[in-house]
């Protein structure tokens, strides 16, 4: 017995969508009348595609086997499903495709790879000015890579100013330096950081509220600097990389998290919290 033309990738996308499709429960025999091709030689209310989509590429192959038939059923059956799928939405699988190409050709998105930069990481999280992220808002960028789609997906007649044109610039051209300013970005190095996070916090309208949602985001340097909380020196060192001894403090100290009350008024030192007030003592 040949094998099939039609590839598991083939099967596993065809059935995908189609488990979607409001046609799922349609004789197989009818949708090929339909599409004008060789009939569906199985007969029956449950030839239908809900008694295929679930299988997997070799269990399908097996059904049609032991019912007798030869290996082009396959392949016509994922023709009828795919061409089916077509016809219910002709413009569907060719955007789709479109917007594939377009990100995996996008320079910006490449960039954003090369710099080992997320393209999840969320625009809020940025410094971004007040009157970008609601541009952002507006546009429902959430993340560096919708931005990057939306801004290579713009016409060259579009004028944007401020620092949606500075990000566009510095990730086209790679500028380390514009960059630093409006993502926690280290020059030199690849990937962000939440220490550059903490410091552009320092500047936000709620400068605890930005520190708190960096914190969850990078998570895993925050236990890192928790780890070090014990030393105050060993701690301190991880701040010395914004070369700002006044920045540093700020920075460090939104480590702690917003304490109202009477926690506020205990002034607790114990712990993590200790090692912060002994690193800002005089």
């Amino acid at each position: 017995m040949s094998a099939p033309q039609a590839t598991a990738k083939d099967w596993d996308q065809v059935r995908k969508a189609f488990a979607e499709s409001i046609m799922i429960d349609t004789q197989l025999s009818s949708l090929a009348q339909n599409l004008d091709g060789p009939d569906w030689p199985m007969k029956g209310k449950d030839e239908t595609p809900a008694k295929y989509v679930d299988l997997t590429f070799a269990e399908v192959q097996e059904m049609l086997v032991l019912k007798g038939q030869p290996t082009e059923r396959f392949d016509q059956l994922v023709l009828i499903l795919r061409e089916t799928l077509a016809f219910d939405n002709p413009f569907g699988e060719m955007v789709e495709q479109t917007a594939e190409s377009s990100a995996r050709d996008n320079p910006l998105i490449k960039n954003l790879t090369k710099l080992e930069i997320p393209g999840d990481f969320p625009v809020t999280l940025t410094a971004l000015n007040a009157d970008t992220l609601d541009f952002c808002r507006l546009e429902k960028l959430t993340t560096l890579q919708e931005f990057a789609v939306f801004a290579q997906g713009m016409s060259q007649n579009v004028i944007v100013g401020g620092d949606f044109r500075k990000l566009l610039n510095a990730l086209s051209h790679v500028d380390e330096a514009a960059l630093t300013e409006l993502l926690p970005f280290r020059r030199g190095s690849k990937g962000l950081h939440l220490v550059e996070a903490l410091a552009q916090a320092t500047r936000a309208t709620d400068p605890y509220a930005h520190a708190e949602a960096a914190k969850i985001w990078f998570s895993d340097q925050f236990n890192a600097l928790a780890r070090d909380a014990s030393s105050p020196a060993a701690l301190a060192r991880h701040f010395v990389v914004l070369g700002d001894p006044v920045l540093e403090q700020k920075a460090a100290a939104l480590l702690k998290p917003r304490v109202r009350g009477a926690a506020a008024a205990s002034g607790s030192k114990a712990g993590f919290f200790g090692a912060l007030a002994r690193l800002f003592k005089k």
